[in-house]
């Protein structure tokens, strides 16, 4: 797939995302309108949509279509929106800006922003149980899967552990179970449940799982670079946090140099674990490529 190609099925695709969140969440009049106000703030505020488009081209490379992913894919755009709405209170990462705009505590008060997120999460396993997946997969085995990546074993933990290791001397073991659980996770729930909609082998499952858990550390170690050299206009969000919160992360253990190598490395495995699906995996192969060279 040739970079131009890669664009239009990223515009194409984002698009039909867009269109399909704006429907799934209830609209901004529904009463009480400051809780619908506030979810449709968060998950209809931009953003690069990364997750919906792994879960879709996912479903394209197993023989499926975007369409048929959907429900997966705004599930796990949901419970993303979710996850940034926490991770953005004072009592979590207190950050005041996200994709450019104020978060939403900042709008709306911290307790109608925590109501937000609570009610993205609930709304997304709803959407997520309507689904009608090929076979062999039913929509409670997408409901499993979902909720193991989003858990106390997978996103939390993740989140958890990123909050207890602050201020502490970084290791490498600590460092990878973060990024690992905090972002890793949900990519590979995003493939998983693409391939699943599809009715995809398990073989293939598999091969978008291992996939998933390269591009995932891969991912974040760009976005731990990012944060160190960019500047806040060009993140959309505020830039320099994690070292002023003391954060364990790569650049800190291993320097910006092996940090950048590290990331090369990762996406290189990420798409060696493509090579079964051959010629169908070109979209997700060019969306690692990608990742791994943006700049916000």
């Amino acid at each position: 797939m040739t970079p131009a190609e890669l664009n239009r099925w990223i515009k194409r695709t984002r698009a039909l995302v867009d269109t399909s969140l704006r429907s799934s969440v209830p609209a901004a009049k529904t009463k009480p309108a400051t809780i619908h106000r506030a979810m449709r703030y968060s998950l209809l505020s931009g953003g690069k949509r990364l997750r919906p488009l792994l879960c879709c081209a996912a479903s394209e490379a197993c023989g499926g279509t975007a369409r048929l992913s959907l429900p997966a894919a705004c599930a796990i755009e949901m419970v993303h929106a979710y996850s940034l709405i926490h991770d953005d209170l004072p009592c979590m990462d207190d950050d005041d800006l996200r994709r450019g705009k104020p978060t939403s505590h900042v709008v709306f008060g911290e307790g109608p922003a925590v109501l937000a997120g609570d009610a993205l999460l609930t709304e997304a396993f709803a959407l997520l149980a309507a689904a009608k997946p090929r076979a062999p997969y039913s929509a409670a085995d997408l409901v499993a899967e979902l909720a193991r990546a989003a858990g106390s074993r997978g996103l939390i933990a993740g989140q958890v552990a990123d909050l207890e290791a602050e201020g502490r001397k970084p290791s490498e073991p600590a460092l990878y179970f973060i990024h690992a659980a905090k972002t890793g996770m949900l990519l590979r729930a995003a493939l998983k449940l693409g391939a699943m909609c599809a009715g995809a082998p398990r073989a293939k499952v598999g091969s978008l799982d291992r996939f998933g858990f390269a591009l995932g550390l891969a991912f974040q170690i760009q976005d731990d670079i990012l944060d160190a050299t960019q500047s806040a206009k060009m993140l959309g969000k505020s830039a320099g946090k994690d070292a002023a919160a003391g954060k364990m992360t790569f650049p800190a253990l291993f320097g910006l140099p092996r940090s950048r190598e590290l990331a090369a490395r990762w996406t290189a495995d990420a798409v060696a674990a493509l090579r079964p699906l051959g010629l169908r995996g070109g979209t997700l192969r060019g969306l690692a490529d990608l990742m791994l060279r943006r700049e916000y």
